[in-house]
């Protein structure tokens, strides 16, 4: 996304997203755009905006390489160390890791004072 130029390109991307989003859902798909691996370009986020998306980013992600032998006390401590207030907390699937330690990461972050709550939430608290 963050090499399309064009807000015609742009527009027609995400417009197949959401297409495919109301096939497969029978539902309008809502307007939030994260920039994919976290790389977007100033014109993109505008493009977004002009299109009516509403951008999220800063992204708690935890890279576990698929197939790595990342321990469960390695996920834990990368997590637990960078969570932040406002962090989108984005867990793959490709870590059974990750799986793993869901239910005591959560826990440990209510713990430390954080809650939980939908973009819808978040984007009703910033507006």
């Amino acid at each position: 996304m963050s090499k399309i130029s064009t807000q015609e390109a742009f527009s027609e991307e995400l417009n197949r997203v959401s297409a495919l989003y109301q096939e497969t859902t029978s539902q309008e798909m809502v307007k939030f755009y994260r920039p994919p691996q976290g790389k977007y370009s100033t014109q993109n986020l505008q493009m977004a905006k002009d299109l009516g998306y509403q951008t999220f980013s800063g992204v708690l992600l935890c890279r576990l390489v698929p197939g790595s032998a990342a321990t469960h006390e390695e996920a834990f401590k990368k997590l637990t160390g960078r969570i932040h207030p406002g962090a989108i907390v984005l867990l793959h699937n490709t870590s059974s890791t990750n799986a793993e330690i869901l239910d005591e990461l959560l826990t440990k972050w209510e713990e430390m004072g954080y809650s939980f709550g939908s973009l819808d939430q978040l984007a009703s608290k910033s507006a």
